[in-house]
C-alpha cells in the first residue's frame, strides 16, 4: 500500500509538471541566491523586509511645476531569471523506495526528472516528521529550530519546545520577502499542539509566520485521506464530495495546487513561485484507493528480505551507491521473512 500511494504521488506530480508550468523541481531544501535586483539594489536584500521608505531627494509641492516628475512606484520582484521552485516531501519513504533510485515503486515522473537533472544520495533526514520538516523549511538543525521531536512530544528542554525561534526565518518567508509567490499544500506538522486550533495563535501556521501566502491542507501528523480535517489558510473547510463520489485528499490537494499555479501565472506572470507540496500519502493510516493498491498485488510476495537485496543490486546498477558498497546487516529484532507465519505473510505483502 505504501508503494501504491507513492506511485499515485508521482502521477500527481506529472499532472503539475504538465505543459512546463513548473520549471524547477527539487526534493531537498532549495536556496535561491540573489543576483541583479530589478527594483532594489542587491545590498538591500541583506536585510528583510527591504526598506520602502527612503525619502526622496526633494519634494515638489506645486503639481503644475515642470519639476513635478516622480519615479514609478517600486515593485518588489526577485532577481531576473529566478526560477519557480517545487519541493515535494513524502513521509516515511526510504532512500530505495522509488524506481528513480532503484526501488520497486513505479515513479515515471521522478525518473524523467532525474534523467534530465540531478540525483542526490546524501540527503539526511531526522527520521521523524516534524524535525525533518522544520529543518527542511528553515535550513537549520532541527534542535536549533526547536523541533528535536514531533510536536506532540514537546517539552521545556532546550531544543524540544516545538516553537521556532523568532530569530530564524523560514525559507518561504525569505523568498516571499524577495518577491516570490508562495503556497503550501498537504501536511503541516510544525505547529505546536496548543496552537493547532481554529482560534490560533497562528504564528507557526503556514500563512501565519511560515511565509506562505496560501495554504490548503491539514495540521498535525496524519489525517484520514477520505475524510480529512482541512484548512484553507486558517479557516476550516469541509469536503464537497464523499468517497463514494470519488473524493480522495491526494487528488483534492493536487487539483488545488494545479489551479493555484494557473492563477498565479495568469495574474502575476512576472513573479516566480515557491510551492511546498507535502501529501499525507505514504504515512499512516495508509489510505490508498483499492485500484492503486491492486496494481502491486503479488509484487512483494517474495518478502522484505529478498526485496532489500533486489533494491541494493539495482542501486548499484544505477550508480546511486558505490559498486563496492556493502548491504547493512540484518536487524536482529526484525523476524526473518522465512520465519513469518504463512498466514501472516499476505498481510505484510499487502501492507508493503
Amino acid at each position: 500500500m505504501l508503494f501504491g500511494e507513492m506511485s499515485r504521488s508521482s502521477r500527481w506530480m506529472q499532472r503539475m509538471l504538465k505543459d512546463g508550468r513548473v520549471v524547477a523541481c527539487v526534493l531537498a531544501a532549495f536556496f535561491v541566491q540573489a543576483g541583479t535586483a530589478r527594483a532594489n539594489d542587491i545590498a538591500s536584500r541583506a536585510v528583510l523586509p527591504m526598506s520602502n521608505t527612503v525619502s526622496p531627494p526633494s519634494v515638489v509641492f506645486d503639481a503644475k511645476s515642470p519639476d513635478a516628475v516622480f519615479p514609478e512606484i517600486p515593485r518588489l520582484l526577485p532577481p531576473e531569471g529566478a526560477p519557480n521552485v517545487l519541493v515535494v516531501l513524502l513521509d516515511d519513504v526510504g532512500f530505495g523506495a522509488s524506481s528513480a533510485f532503484g526501488g520497486p515503486c513505479h515513479t515515471p515522473t521522478l525518473e524523467r526528472l532525474a534523467k534530465n537533472g540531478l540525483k542526490y544520495n546524501r540527503f539526511h533526514t531526522t527520521a521523524l516528521c516534524s524535525p525533518t520538516r522544520q529543518a527542511l523549511l528553515t535550513g537549520r538543525n532541527h534542535h536549533s529550530a526547536g523541533m528535536a521531536a514531533i510536536t506532540e512530544l514537546a517539552t521545556g528542554a532546550p531544543g524540544y519546545s516545538s516553537v521556532l525561534p523568532n530569530s530564524m526565518a523560514p525559507l518561504a518567508m525569505t523568498l516571499k520577502l524577495n518577491g516570490y509567490s508562495t503556497a503550501q499544500f498537504g501536511k503541516c506538522h510544525e505547529v505546536p499542539v496548543w496552537q493547532a486550533s481554529p482560534v490560533g495563535p497562528f504564528d507557526a501556521w503556514p500563512t501565519g509566520g511560515g511565509g506562505f501566502e496560501y495554504f490548503y491542507g491539514f495540521i498535525g501528523g496524519e489525517a484520514n485521506q477520505w475524510y480529512p480535517t482541512l484548512y484553507e489558510g486558517t479557516t476550516p473547510v469541509e469536503n464537497k464530495k464523499s468517497p463514494e463520489q470519488g473524493y480522495h485528499f491526494m487528488d483534492d490537494m493536487t487539483t488545488k495546487a494545479i489551479k493555484w499555479i494557473g492563477q498565479q501565472k495568469s495574474l502575476a506572470a512576472d513573479r516566480p513561485f515557491f510551492m511546498y507540496f507535502a501529501p499525507g500519502a505514504t504515512h499512516a493510516p495508509h489510505h490508498v484507493p483499492k485500484e492503486w493498491a491492486d496494481k502491486y498485488a503479488g509484487k512483494f510476495d517474495q518478502g522484505y528480505d529478498a526485496i532489500r537485496e533486489e533494491i541494493f543490486a539495482k542501486q548499484k546498477q544505477l550508480g546511486v551507491i558505490p559498486a563496492d558498497c556493502e548491504l547493512t546487516a540484518l536487524n536482529a529484532e526484525v523476524p526473518r521473512w522465512s520465519d513469518v507465519p504463512d498466514s501472516f505473510k499476505p498481510v505484510l505483502s499487502r501492507e508493503m
